[in-house]
This record gives C-alpha cells, structure tokens and sequence, in this order.
C-alpha cells in the first residue's frame, strides 16, 4: 500500500462518526462472540451426551456384564454340586442364574442395541452359554435326584472346557466394556478441557473488549470532548480569539466546528457591539451637549425673552388704554392685535417652559392619592365649572408612586379639556373611572363634548397641534401633549378610545412604582426633537 493510499484510508476512518464506530465494533465483536459462544454450546452438548452415554451405558453396561457373570458362574455351581450330590436344592441357583442370565442379557442387548462390536460379544457369551447348557447343564439338571449323576462325571472334561469358552467369552465382553468405558471418561475429560479453554477465551475475549471499549471510548469520545471543554471555558473566560480545534470522530469535528462557527459570530457580533457602544457613547455626548443648550433655552426662555416680552405687552396695553378711540380704526385694530400677539406669545412661553419641566424639575417620586390630586384639581377649576355647570364625578382612585406635581397637571389639563370642550347647550359630564389591568392601573376621562374625530387620535397628543382656531377655543394647543409626556414619564401609555361615542374617552396607564428613569438632563433631550422645530 503507498503512501496516498494508507493516508486515504485514515481520512476515510476519521470521517466516521461516532455512531459508526459503535456499531462497526458491537457488529465484530458480536460476531466473535456469537462464534465462540457456538463452539462452547457445542462443547456444552458433547461434554452432555458423552457424559450421559458413560452414566446411562457404558457404566451400567459393566455392571451387567458383571451380573451376567454371577449369574452364569451360578448355574455352573450349582449344575456341578447337583451332579456330584444329586441333592435338588443345587438345582435352586441353577434356575436363579438362567431368569438372571435371562434379565442381563436383555438389558444389555438393550443398552448397546447401537454398538455392533457389544452385541457380538453378547452373541458369543449367549452361544456359548448355550453350547454348555445343551451338551452339561441340561442334561444333568434333568437327571433323577438322590444319587450322582453319571453324566456328570462322564461329561466332567468336556463340561470344564465348555464352561472355559464361557468364561473366555465374558472375559473378552467385559474387556471390551471397559475399554469402551475408558474411552468415553477419557474423551469426556478430553472435551472437559476443551470446554474450559473455550470459556477461558471467552472470558479473556470479554475482558480484551471492555479494555478496547474503554480505550476507544477515552481516545475517540472523552479526550475530544475534554479537549472541546478546556477550550470552551478559554472562550467562556474572555479569549474569545481562541479557535476550536476539532478532534475525535467526524460528528464531534461537526460540533467542534459549529461551536467554532458560534464562536466566530459571538466575536463579529462583540465587535459590532463595541462599535455600536462607541457610537452611543459619541451620540450621548452629543446628546448631552444638546441637554445643555436646551437648558440654556430654557434659562433664556424663562429669564432673557420674559422681560422684553413684558416690556412689550406692557407698552401695547399702555397705547391700548391711553390712545384707544384716538386714532383711527385701522389704528386701534393694530393695537388690539399686538396685545393679543403678546398675551399669547407669554402663554405659549409659559406652558413651553412647563412642558420641558416635566421630568427634568418636577422629579420627585412619592406616594400621591390620586382621588386628592383630582380633588386639588377641581378646585383650581371651580370657577369654570361654576360656570358651565359641569357635572363630575369619579371612582375610587389609588395611590401610586408619582410625582404629585405632574399628576396635578395630568389631572389639570385632561378635566380642563373636557370642560372646554363642551358641546354648545349641553351640560358637561365628565367621569373618571380606575381598574387594575395586570400590573397596570388603567384610567379612563369619559366626557360628552364635541369629541375626537378617529383621523386626528394620534394627532392630538402632538406639541402645539391645534383642531380649531383660537377664536373657537382658546388654549396654546399642548395639554395633551403634556399628558401624554407625563404618563409616558411614568410607564404607561395614552390614547383616545376610537370605540366611545357621544363625546371623548381619554385611555390612560400609569405603573404603580415608575421604573429606572434616565437622568434629568437625558428627559430633556429626549424633547429637544419635539420643542426645536415648534420654535
């Protein structure tokens, strides 16, 4: 085999996986096993029918060959002494021996009907049984009792060399017996051994697998993944550039490399990561230079343009009071109009300045009773209530964590809508209603007035957007979108119910604790988009 070709065969064993080699080596070593356990299961057989042919044959084969014997020598006694004495209780044996003789035969014809060499021997014994029975044993046994038999001693010679074949007969059965008998312990002893080393290799071939199967499963499974782990917890201890190197069978090279893979796009995904925090980091900056400027907006708005505004309107009031009717009606209507533009131009300032407020100076968390804070609030309220006559009523309202001043002005702005609001010749009603949804609080301002057409929902709650004109109703256009900053500020949300009909249904959540809030500073910026483009 070349090079190439033996570096072949290792590239096609490395890429089997684990499964593979599992069952390539149970298939073989199954095989092996299932080999050896056939010979030693015939071993098992052999070692059973030798040791029952040895128990059930050539045993039992000796000891009848033994009681034939006996049982022949008798018949030859007592023919003898009944010859000699002629006394008839010689002939007992003689007759015991021939049922005996009769009875062993059989059982051995019996117990070698399958051994040709045994029922010769047993043929042999039996002619010449017979011959000395025919030509002595007869003969005398029917002589008279009470005197010798004649025939006895006439026939002595013949009769002992008769007996002599029998005797030679049985002695060449018995030999050949237990030859036989020998030769079954022997093999028996033989397959015993044999047995043994059968089931010794076995044994060795069982514990020659639990070795391999440890070592294969240390070097192709537990070393690789060891090696897998030790690498994993480099990675997970910061060295993210760390490369997975895979080892071991192909599918743990497959998880090695997926791990890898994983590893790569953890470090893509950390980089751009890195890169989106410094880009953060650098629009936070500039979001808190933009915090900065709008504060000095702030300041300016509060302080700088308040006094040439008062100047203003205080000077236009003055021509308004000291030169009205004057002049002429152009004139007048001239005065009337930059009165006017500098009332609202003071409102407008003022409630920017509250709006940019919220979050930034009304910042403290406490637990406020809504039911007083609506309460509060009707009160500041009375005089317009008085006046159109409003009907308001409320439920039962918690007690949640909250700025009190914003709530206030929550409450402020949404009653006061829905008192100006009114439909014209009608009586306004208004209800507030409060129920706990999950972990929110949802409230609900229900009134009968003109009411929200569904195209202008989202529109509403926008700085300075405006429905109607300022001679229908009054107002700077920014109450609701300073409600829906202040329920924003605490966790919920705000919306007008589309399915209410007959006037308007204010939908709000509030949370019962407000969550981790940012900085004031970062509150502000997140309405410099909105408060920018209004100026």
């Amino acid at each position: 085999m070349t090079d190439s070709e033996e570096r072949a065969g290792r590239r096609g064993l490395s890429a089997w996986t684990t499964r593979q080699w599992l069952r390539t080596g149970m298939a073989g070593a199954l095989a092996v096993l299932a080999l050896l356990g056939v010979a030693g299961a015939w071993m098992l057989g052999r070692t059973a029918s030798i040791s029952q042919d040895l128990v059930d044959v050539r045993s039992p084969a000796v000891t009848t060959a033994i009681r034939l014997e006996s049982a022949l020598l008798n018949q030859e006694t007592g023919v003898r002494g009944y010859g000699l004495t002629g006394t008839a209780d010689f002939l007992t044996p003689y007759r015991q021996g021939r049922a005996e003789q009769a009875a062993d035969l059989a059982q051995l014809s019996k117990l070698l009907h399958d051994d040709d060499v045994g029922l010769r021997d047993i043929k042999a014994v039996q002619d010449a049984m017979e011959t000395w029975r025919t030509r002595i044993g007869g003969p005398v046994a029917a002589s008279p009792p009470g005197a010798p038999s004649t025939l006895a001693s006439d026939r002595a010679a013949e009769g002992k060399r008769t007996f002599d074949e029998v005797r030679s007969a049985l002695s060449r059965q018995q030999e050949h017996l237990r030859a036989e008998q020998a030769g079954a312990r022997a093999d028996l002893a033989d397959m015993m051994r044999q047995r043994n080393w059968v089931f010794a290799a076995i044994a060795l071939f069982i514990l020659i697998l639990a070795g391999l199967v440890f070592e294969g499963l240390r070097r192709g499974i537990n070393e690789p993944l060891e090696r897998l782990g030790t690498q994993a917890r480099i990675i997970t201890g910061g060295d993210f550039t760390h490369p997975i190197t895979a080892t071991g069978p192909a599918d743990l090279k497959r998880l090695s490399d997926e791990i890898d893979l994983m590893r790569r796009r953890l470090v893509q995904e950390l980089a751009f990561s890195e890169e989106a925090r410094r880009r953060l980091d650098a629009q936070s900056a500039d979001l808190q230079r933009s915090n900065t400027e709008l504060e000095q907006f702030a300041y300016v708005a509060s302080h700088d343009l308040q006094e040439p505004l008062r100047k203003v309107s205080s000077f236009t009031q003055l021509l308004q009071r000291r030169y009205g009717g004057q002049l002429d009606e152009r004139a007048d209507q001239y005065i009337d109009f930059a009165v006017d533009g500098a009332n609202r131009m003071q409102t407008l300032i003022n409630d920017l300045l509250e709006f940019s407020r919220v979050g930034r100076v009304h910042n403290n968390h406490q637990a406020v009773d809504l039911g007083r804070a609506l309460d509060r609030t009707l009160s500041s309220l009375s005089l317009s209530i008085e006046e159109t006559g409003a009907e308001i009523t409320y439920d039962p309202l918690p007690t949640l964590i909250a700025d009190s001043t914003q709530m206030g002005m929550l409450w402020q702005n949404l009653i006061g809508n829905a008192v100006k609001f009114r439909r014209a010749g009608q009586t306004p009603r208004i209800h507030v209603s409060a129920v706990r949804d999950d972990v929110l609080w949802r409230f609900t301002v229900t009134d009968n007035g003109i009411g929200i057409a569904p195209e202008y929902a989202d529109k509403v709650f926008v700085i300075f957007q405006r429905l109607h004109t300022k001679d229908a109703y009054s107002g700077s256009g920014i109450g609701l979108a300073m409600c829906k900053k202040i329920v924003e500020f605490h966790g919920g949300t705000i919306a007008v119910d589309l399915t209410h009909e007959h006037g308007t249904r204010i939908v709000f959540t509030l949370a019962p604790e407000p969550a981790e809030r940012p900085g004031p500073g970062e509150l502000v910026g997140a309405d410099a988009s909105q408060v920018v483009p209004a100026s």
